[in-house]
């Protein structure tokens, strides 16, 4: 769920006919939520509650409004090539479909995993500081972006196997996984079910379940109604029957048991912020039951923490990716 702030986001303007109007980026993979904050501010409509479920309020309006504003440019700007790069960008036949991924630098594979309604060039804050060090291995997921996927159906458990089929076409035998929301839902999945493929984990902003459990009856309030204006409209056209089922998908999965999430073997980052769209008692519940696990919970932040957090994020995901699980054990608890 609440998988990446773009879907959601929609719905916190209630009109899901502006969302449907709206001009479809497939070639940047723009988060709709960034879409919509930047017609809503030309239009004046913006409120520092709406942003402030997102993103953290560090001082002012002004510079929670310069965070999103900049990432907002960064991911527009032409001179960026993320999302659309002839060198690093190739398409991968993969079950049943075509998977378009770029690949950046050197090192170890390092395979990042964009949330909802989101694409490549969401990560414009990890691919230059990670490229420096890692193979950086970033894809559009199935459905969207330029991985274009006409079925009915789409799932959790689909993307995480996509995922491992992309990794072995591309010869790699593993590799750390950084998921963001949707993201980390399919890095949990893919060390559940492909746990040859893992070598460490970071997620942030996961969910298990699509209930109030995980995610506040406020932000449900925000979904529901859209995915039902969005589900009764007659004569779909293309772009709409795959927004529903990205909105289906983050309204009614994943369902991911605790004692899948106990099988999980490699050692795991667990993120989240403390404001977040997923409640902190459910990023508490994952940590908990992941046997090799650390747990992270951003003061001060919404959902988008790679954005509002970038270079914490970038700076403590890396050590812990570069450094060997502590394991806590009588008196190491002191220290």
């Amino acid at each position: 769920m609440v998988a990446g702030v773009d879907l959601v986001s929609v719905t916190l303007f209630n009109n899901v006919s502006l969302f449907l109007k709206m001009p479809w980026s497939e070639n940047h993979g723009i988060f709709l939520f960034h879409t919509l904050l930047q017609i809503a501010a030309m239009k004046k409509y913006i409120s520092l509650f709406t942003i402030s479920l997102f993103f953290v309020t560090i001082a002012s309006a002004q510079d929670v409004r310069k965070i999103s504003d900049d990432f907002q440019r960064l991911m527009n700007d032409p001179k960026s090539p993320y999302g659309k790069n002839k060198v690093a960008g190739k398409y991968y036949d993969i079950r049943g479909f075509k998977m378009y991924c770029e690949v950046y630098g050197t090192g170890k594979p390092l395979l990042i995993i964009h949330g909802n309604g989101g694409s490549i060039n969401n990560f414009v804050y990890q691919i230059p500081y990670f490229s420096k060090k890692y193979k950086v291995i970033v894809a559009d997921n199935r459905a969207h972006g330029k991985s274009t996927d006409k079925g009915d159906s789409l799932s959790y458990e689909m993307m995480a196997d996509d995922y491992a089929a992309l990794l072995d076409t591309m010869k790699i035998d593993s590799a750390y996984v950084i998921g963001w929301s949707d993201g980390g839902i399919n890095g949990l999945l893919l060390s559940i079910r492909h746990p040859e493929k893992v070598k460490k984990l970071a997620v942030t902003g996961a969910n298990l379940v699509p209930d109030t459990t995980a995610v506040p009856q406020l932000i449900w309030d925000m979904v529901l109604p859209a995915l039902t204006e969005l589900k009764n409209k007659p004569d779909k056209n293309e772009q709409e029957k795959n927004a529903l089922k990205l909105y289906r998908l983050l309204a009614e999965q994943p369902h991911i048991p605790l004692t899948d999430l106990q099988t999980i073997a490699c050692p795991t980052l667990v993120i989240g912020g403390d404001h977040d769209v997923i409640k902190e008692e459910h990023t508490m519940l994952i940590y908990k039951n992941i046997p090799k696990s650390y747990l992270w919970i951003l003061p001060g932040s919404g959902h988008s923490t790679p954005v509002v957090y970038k270079d914490d994020f970038n700076k403590v995901v890396d050590r812990f990716f570069s450094t060997s699980y502590r394991t806590f054990d009588g008196e190491g608890r002191f220290f």
